[in-house]
């Protein structure tokens, strides 16, 4: 017993500083915000550090491979994997929506969007996402799929180099253990971090949260927790059997304290990285799958989709019915948790496909974007602990279903 409080002690307390925090901005409301830099200051730091983290921990893992084969089977069934639990995730909510009818009988004004975006040709978009035009963008978080691409070609370059990359290897291999000691160091800091941050933001939004969408909030957030609780619960069990619910649950509130409180993947990227550590996924694996999963990756985002799509046909008077509209909204969910995620901006543009698709008029924008914006934390999370349990079931397809046992916690 002492032994598994001592596990899950640190999981502990960074859920006790976020309630903690929570009940310091329900009491001080919008005077908590004084302590905001100190969850910035957290922030910050994971922000700093996950641009070096993926280019080591991507570039690294590809270089020590044995093949290129190994590699190839890898991104086929991380990217299988993806699809499938998007359509589940898509699916799970649109029962929801079926249901409870988000936006039915909700009056919203017809506002329309104070600025309409530069439009981009779908081929420059192609070409912004994946480039850059200078070697030092790569650097900049908003260019998170270039330095992947940018990473992954380093990485085969090293490996097909042979015996004279072997140097160079060594480098990338070493870098990314240093990455993620420095992760650690930095976790220390994560309950003042992750407590403050809560702090200013029930301090400052929380009274804010009820009103024209509130229906579509109490709709997703118990969606979200069931979705987490049984799909993942499933999705491990799949993975791994019992030995797979129980290290995940061991290991996943950590990313997910993070995710919730800095409401970016790619910031939770570093926690999530030692969960799958700590889990047993192996090193290629979780250095693939987890830093491709953080850009490209989001069932929080299809389930988000879903909710969006059925809130703007109620609040429109539209009928949210037939076999045509479903597929389309769960195809709309599947581009915009896998395709549109990966690209900067792509929240916007996945509402942006919703309202061309269905013809509706472009007062719609502002009314989806603010469901966006009141579903964003439990989303992330949805988001962060899909790649983990996804890195999980790659495992299983790759290594076979001993691989839990074959593997140390």
């Amino acid at each position: 017993m002492k032994g598994k409080l001592k596990a899950y002690r640190f999981p502990i307390i960074l859920i006790a500083s976020i309630i903690i925090g929570s009940i310091i901005g329900l009491i001080f409301g919008k005077d908590a915000t004084v302590i905001k830099p100190l969850g910035d200051l957290f922030i910050n730091l994971l922000f700093m550090i996950v641009m070096p983290l993926v280019f080591f921990t991507i570039s690294s893992a590809i270089a020590s491979m044995d093949s290129m084969k190994r590699l190839g089977k890898i991104m086929g069934s991380m990217i299988t994997v993806f699809v499938i639990t998007g359509i589940f995730a898509a699916v799970f909510m649109l029962v929801a929506t079926v249901i409870f009818q988000p936006g039915s009988g909700v009056d919203i004004p017809r506002i329309k969007p104070d600025e309409v975006q530069e439009k981009m040709s779908f081929s420059e978009q192609l070409v912004n996402t994946f480039t850059v035009p200078d070697f030092v963008d790569l650097f900049s978080r908003d260019n998170m799929l270039a330095l992947i691409v940018f990473s992954v070609l380093i990485g085969v370059a090293t490996g097909l180099t042979g015996e004279k990359g072997r140097a160079f290897t060594t480098f990338l291999t070493s870098g990314s253990e240093v990455f993620m000691k420095i992760i650690q160091l930095v976790m220390y800091y994560a309950p003042i971090g992750l407590g403050a941050y809560f702090a200013s933001l029930v301090g400052e939004f929380g009274a804010e949260l009820i009103g024209d969408y509130a229906k579509a909030v109490i709709i997703y957030y118990p969606v979200s927790v069931l979705y987490f609780a049984i799909g993942f619960t499933l999705y491990a069990f799949i993975a791994g059997g019992k030995k797979g619910i129980a290290r995940f649950w061991k290991n996943i509130l950590a990313p997910a304290a993070t995710s919730l409180g800095t409401g970016s993947s790619v910031a939770s990227l570093p926690a999530n990285l030692q969960a799958a550590k700590q889990i047993g996924v192996p090193k290629d694996i979780r250095e693939t799958v987890l830093p491709l999963g953080a850009t490209i990756h989001m069932d929080g985002s299809c389930l988000s989709a879903m909710l969006k799509i059925a809130f703007v046909f109620g609040v429109f008077n539209l009928d949210f019915s037939g076999i045509d509209t479903f597929l389309t909204a769960i195809g709309i969910c599947l581009l915009s948790g896998i395709v549109m995620s990966g690209i900067p901006g792509g929240g916007f543009m996945g509402e942006m496909m919703i309202i061309t698709l269905y013809g509706l008029p472009l007062e719609a924008l502002p009314i989806i974007s603010a469901i966006g914006i009141v579903v964003d934390p439990p989303a992330t999370m949805i988001n962060v602990t899909g790649d983990t349990v996804s890195s999980m079931l790659v495992t299983r397809h790759l290594e076979g279903k001993d691989w839990i046992e074959k593997s140390p916690a």
